[in-house]
C-alpha cells in the first residue's frame, strides 16, 4: 500500500488505526505470496487491489459512524433517565405482550380454561354427592337418636345435670361397687 492511499484514509481511533495496518500488511502478504490467477491482468490485479482498500475504507468509516451513533444513543438516554432497569422493563413487557397475542398463548389459555372449568364441574358434582351422604346420614335412625341425646345434654343447665333430670348416665361410685373386688378369682 502505498502513502497516497494511507493518506485518504481517515483514522479517528488510534488502535483501529494499527489493527487496520496489521491488517492490511497481513493482506499484502498473502496477496504477493500468492501469484495472481493467470486470466487477470497486471491492470486487472491493481484495480481489484484500489477497490478493496477503498471497500474496506469504507467498512472502517461505518463501523466509527455506529461507535459515534452508539454513545449518541447513550447519552440521550442518560439526559432522559432511561436506566438499563427501565429498558429492560421496557423489553420484557413488550415480550410478554408478544407472547400472550401469540397462538400458541391463546390455545394454551383456551385449553387450561376448558380443563378448569371441567374441575370445577367435577369437584361441584362430588361435594353435591358428600352432602346427598351426609343428609342420608344425618336422617338415619341411628344418627337420630344419638342427635337427640347430644341435643339434650347440650340444652340442660347444669342444675339439671346435677339433680333436676336423671339421666341415663351411670354414676362412677355406682358402678364401683358393682364390678368384684376379688382381682385374683380364676377367670371362666
Amino acid at each position: 500500500m502505498d502513502n497516497n492511499e494511507k493518506g485518504s484514509q481517515q483514522h479517528l481511533d488510534p488502535a483501529a488505526e494499527v489493527g487496520q495496518e496489521a491488517a492490511e500488511v497481513g493482506q499484502d502478504a498473502a496477496l504477493s505470496a500468492e501469484a495472481p490467477p493467470p486470466t487477470m491482468t497486471e491492470e486487472e490485479r491493481q484495480e481489484l487491489q484500489v477497490e478493496l482498500l477503498r471497500v474496506e475504507d469504507e467498512i472502517l468509516t461505518l463501523s466509527q459512524v455506529l461507535a459515534a451513533k452508539e454513545r449518541q444513543v447513550a447519552d440521550i438516554k442518560r439526559k432522559l433517565g432511561v436506566t438499563p432497569l427501565s429498558e429492560l422493563k421496557q423489553n420484557f413487557t413488550r415480550t410478554w405482550q408478544e407472547v400472550t397475542t401469540s397462538s400458541a398463548y391463546r390455545r394454551t389459555s383456551e385449553t387450561l380454561s376448558h380443563a378448569g372449568l371441567k374441575a370445577t364441574s367435577a369437584f361441584s358434582n362430588m361435594s353435591l354427592a358428600i352432602s346427598r351422604k351426609l343428609d342420608d346420614v344425618r336422617n338415619a335412625p341411628s344418627f337420630k337418636s344419638y342427635e337427640e341425646k347430644v341435643g339434650t345434654w347440650k340444652n340442660m343447665s347444669p342444675s339439671e345435670m346435677d339433680g333436676g333430670e336423671q339421666m341415663n348416665v351411670p354414676d362412677a361410685e355406682a358402678q364401683h361397687q358393682d364390678t368384684p373386688t376379688n382381682l385374683d378369682a380364676p377367670l371362666h
